[in-house]
Order: structure tokens, then C-alpha cells, then sequence
């Protein structure tokens, strides 16, 4: 039984990333194209920066008053944290699983 919740805690990781994949990046160019000081601050290669993702994950991104960047960056940051629960529940399934 351990195993197959480790398997669909799996799948809901994979849906995360997914979104997460779809959404980031519309975000980083919703900032190139109208928010250049923003994205400078974020630097090049954000999308796996871990500042970059630190920053998205502490819900910083909503100190700027841009409804439709907060509107891409929200679900993002939705999808980076299901994508975290999902992975450490995988994880511990998998231990208990062994155990």
C-alpha cells in the first residue's frame, strides 16, 4: 500500500512540474518584456536560480503591483510547492515503504 501512494504521490510531483514548466517561464518573460529592473534583480538563468526560486517561493513577487505578472507567478509558485510536498512524500512513503 506504502508503494502505491509513493506512485501517486509521483504523479502528482510529475503534474507540478508540469505547471510549474508552463507557468515560470511566462513569468520570466512577462518580466523581460515589462519589468527589466525587476529582471535584472532576478539576474540571467533564472529559472533555476535558487534565489530566483527562493524569491518565488517566499511570495516576494507580490511587492510589485503588476496584476498580470503576480497572476502567472501564483500559480507558479503553487506548482513549485506541490512539486516539493509531493517529492518528500514520495520520499517518505518509499522509507517507510522499506522500513
Amino acid at each position: 500500500m506504502l508503494l502505491f501512494a509513493a506512485l501517486c504521490f509521483t504523479g502528482i510531483m510529475i503534474g507540478g512540474i508540469c505547471a510549474f514548466v508552463i507557468f515560470w517561464p511566462l513569468s520570466l518573460v512577462h518580466l523581460r518584456d515589462n519589468n527589466p529592473a525587476l529582471r535584472e534583480r532576478l539576474g540571467d538563468g533564472a529559472f533555476i536560480k535558487p534565489s530566483a526560486l527562493r524569491w518565488l517561493l517566499s511570495g516576494e513577487y507580490r511587492e510589485f503591483p503588476d496584476r498580470a505578472f503576480t497572476g502567472l507567478a501564483t500559480p507558479a509558485r503553487i506548482a513549485l510547492i506541490v512539486t516539493l510536498g509531493a517529492a518528500m512524500a514520495t520520499g517518505l512513503s518509499l522509507l517507510w515503504a522499506a522500513a
